[in-house]
C-alpha cells in the first residue's frame, strides 16, 4: 500500500494523513472549491478538487473520488467518519474498482446500518437489548399496543440513520399520533426511509461504548471503553476514557458483548458498539459504528495505540500483532469538541470568520484541528473546528489540564463551545461522576453559562486589583 486517497475534510482528513506520512504511505487530498484553501489540501502529498461547496457536489460523489484515485493509481480509500464512511454502496464501488477500502466490508457496513437489522443480527448471541418491537412500524393504533404492552415512555427511532433525527419521547399514548407523524417525516427527510421502530424509553442512562478492532485472521480486540453521556439533541460533545462508573466486571462484560456484536455480522476493521447503562448498571445494545469515531483519541492516549494505523495494517490484510492480555489502561483521557456554535442560543451554527485562533500546546494537551488563523467557516458542512484532547495520569489530572487549555484556546471571529465545555467541566455533577444523557437538560442553561462567565470575570478583576495593590506597594518602598 503506497498511496491513500482520505475521502474527506479537515481534522480527520490531517488525522489520518499524519499516520499514513508516518508509515512512509503518500497521501491524496480530494477537496470541494469553498475549501481550496484549507490545511487538509495543504498537508497532503496531492490534491484534487472534486466539486462545488454542497457535499452532494462532492465529498459525497462516491463516484468522482473512485475517479480521482485511479487517475492517480492509489491503492485504498480512507473515508474518515461522517460523508461516505458508512456507506456500504461506496464500499462495493471501491471493491469492483479494486482499490481497498479502509473499513469494514459492505455487508457489515448494510447489517449495522439498519438499526433493525443490527438488532436481528445480534440477537441470537444472547446480548442484553432495550425492550420493543424489532420490526418498522407507521401504524398509529398498533403503536399503541405496542407501547402499552412495554409501557410509557417509549422512545420513536429512525432505523436507518442516527444524530438524533428522527428520533422522539413520547411520555403518554395522547401525544402518541403526532409524534410518530413527525418521527417518520424528519427520518424520511435526513435519510430517505421512513421507517421507524418502538423501544422501551431508559431513564437516566449513560451512553457507553466499546472499540473494536478485527482483523482477516478471525482476532478480534476490544480497546475498553468510552464515556459518551454529555451530549447535546442527541448528540456527542465531550467524551472521555475510561467511564468514572465501570468496574473491571463490569467493563468485561461489556467488551465481551461488543466483540460478540462484532461477530454477528463477520466485521472486519475499526468499530465500536455502543451501549445504554441504567442506573442499576444494567446495560443494553444500542446500535454499531461501522467506521472510526469522532472521539478515538481518547481510546488512543489510555490504551497506547494508534487506531489508523491498526485499521491501514488490518486493510492491508496483515494480522493484530496485540493480543488482549498486552492491552492495559493507562491515565484518562477527556475529549471537547470545538464547534463554531453559540451555545447561548441553541447551540446554533456560527459561521464567520476567523480573526483570531490561537490552539494550546503542552504536555498532555493533544488539538486534532482542521483550521487556520483568517480562514473562513463555510456553511455547508458540520461546524466542528477541532478536537480538544488532555490526558493524565488521573481523571482530576485530566480535567485540571483541560481547564487550562481551553483558557489557552483562543478564538475570535466566530461563536464556540470552549465556554460550554468550561461550564461542563467545572460543574459537581462532572466532576463527581454522577451524571447521564440528561445533564444538558439538567444543568445547562445560557443563564447559567452567563452567571458562571460573570463570576469568572468578577473573580479575574479583584485579582487583578490585588495585584495593582501589591505592585505599588512595592514600587513605593524606600530604597535601603
Amino acid at each position: 500500500m503506497k498511496k491513500i486517497l482520505i475521502a474527506n475534510r479537515g481534522e480527520i482528513a490531517i488525522r489520518v494523513m499524519k499516520t499514513a506520512q508516518k508509515m512512509g504511505i503518500k497521501t491524496v487530498a480530494v477537496y470541494s472549491k469553498v475549501d481550496r484553501n484549507s490545511p487538509h489540501v495543504k498537508f497532503a502529498d496531492e490534491a484534487v478538487c472534486i466539486g462545488e461547496a454542497p457535499s452532494s457536489e462532492s465529498y459525497l460523489r462516491g463516484d468522482k473520488i473512485i475517479e480521482v484515485a485511479k487517475q492517480l493509481q492509489v491503492d485504498a480509500i480512507h473515508p474518515g467518519y461522517g460523508f461516505l464512511s458508512e456507506n456500504a454502496h461506496f464500499a462495493e464501488l471501491c471493491e469492483e474498482n479494486n482499490i481497498v477500502f479502509i473499513g469494514p466490508r459492505s455487508k457489515a457496513i448494510k447489517i449495522m446500518g439498519s438499526k433493525l437489522a443490527a438488532k436481528e443480527a445480534v440477537r441470537h448471541f444472547n446480548i442484553p437489548m432495550v425492550p420493543g418491537i424489532d420490526e418498522p412500524i407507521t401504524d398509529v393504533e398498533k403503536a399503541k399496543i405496542v407501547a402499552n404492552k412495554i409501557g410509557y415512555p417509549i422512545l420513536i427511532k429512525a432505523s436507518a440513520g442516527g444524530g438524533g433525527k428522527g428520533m422522539r419521547i413520547v411520555e403518554k399514548e395522547s401525544d402518541l399520533n403526532s409524534q410518530m407523524t413527525q418521527a417518520i417525516s424528519e427520518a424520511t427527510s435526513a435519510f430517505g426511509d421512513g421507517s421507524v421502530f418502538i423501544e422501551k424509553y431508559v431513564m437516566a442512562p449513560r451512553h457507553i461504548e466499546i472499540q473494536i478492532m478485527a482483523d482477516s485472521h478471525g482476532n478480534i480486540l476490544h480497546f475498553f471503553e468510552r464515556e459518551c453521556s454529555i451530549q447535546r439533541r442527541h448528540q456527542k460533545v465531550i467524551e472521555e476514557a475510561p467511564s468514572a462508573v465501570l468496574t473491571p466486571e463490569l467493563r468485561a462484560k461489556m467488551a465481551a458483548a461488543a466483540i460478540m456484536v462484532a461477530k454477528s455480522c463477520d466485521y472486519l476493521g475499526a468499530g465500536t458498539v455502543e451501549f445504554l447503562l441504567d442506573d442499576k448498571y444494567n446495560f443494553y445494545f444500542l446500535e454499531m459504528n461501522t467506521r472510526l469515531q469522532v472521539e478515538h483519541p481518547v481510546t488512543e492516549l489510555i490504551s497506547g495505540v494508534d487506531l489508523v494505523e491498526l485499521q491501514i495494517r488490518v486493510a492491508r490484510g496483515e494480522a493484530l500483532q496485540i493480543k488482549q492480555d498486552d492491552l492495559k489502561i493507562h491515565g484518562h483521557a477527556l475529549e471537547l469538541r470545538v464547534y463554531a456554535e453559540d451555545p447561548l442560543h441553541g447551540f446554533l451554527p456560527s459561521v464567520g470568520h476567523l480573526d483570531r485562533y490561537k490552539i494550546p500546546v503542552g504536555d498532555g494537551i493533544r488539538v486534532d484541528n482542521g483550521f487556520e488563523e483568517g480562514m473562513d467557516i463555510p456553511i455547508y458542512y458540520d461546524p466542528m473546528l477541532a478536537k480538544l484532547i488532555t490526558y493524565g495520569k488521573t481523571r482530576e489530572e485530566a480535567i485540571e489540564l483541560m481547564l487550562k487549555a481551553i483558557d489557552n484556546y483562543f478564538i475570535e471571529g466566530v461563536q464556540n463551545t470552549l465556554a460550554f465545555g468550561k461550564f461542563v467541566f467545572e460543574h459537581e455533577a462532572f466532576l463527581s461522576g454522577h451524571f447521564d444523557t440528561h445533564f444538558v437538560k439538567k444543568y445547562y442553561s445560557p443563564e447559567a453559562l452567563k452567571n458562571q462567565t460573570k463570576t469568572e470575570a468578577r473573580i479575574a478583576a479583584l485579582l487583578a486589583v490585588k495585584q495593582y495593590i501589591i505592585d505599588q506597594k512595592l514600587v513605593r518602598l524606600p530604597n535601603p
